[in-house]
């Protein structure tokens, strides 16, 4: 979990229900993404690409590690516009 920002962990811990929204700039407009999921783990891990000056000459990226209702399992790379809400649980 280096590197990735405490108080977002911290409001945010393992076994929260959240939902997570995306956006991404293309040309044509903007992408919205939604997900849904229990909150399994924080993570910084690095690139595949090399950047000077980066911690050991890698770009690293938060990401968040989310177990859905159908129980796949699903990293989610964190950065300026993701927005993470918490739910009310699922009742059976």
């Amino acid at each position: 979990m280096t590197n990735t920002p405490d108080s977002i962990v911290k409001q945010f811990p393992a076994g929260t229900p959240v939902r997570v929204a995306q956006e991404v700039r293309k040309r044509e407009g903007v992408y919205h993404a939604e997900v849904v999921g229990i909150v399994d783990a924080w993570e910084s891990r690095p690139t595949g690409s090399w950047y000077a000056r980066g911690k050991q000459d890698r770009y690293w990226l938060q990401r968040l590690r989310l177990k859905k209702a159908d129980g796949e399992i699903t990293w989610l790379v964190l950065d300026d516009a993701t927005r993470i809400a918490r739910i009310e649980p699922a009742t059976a």
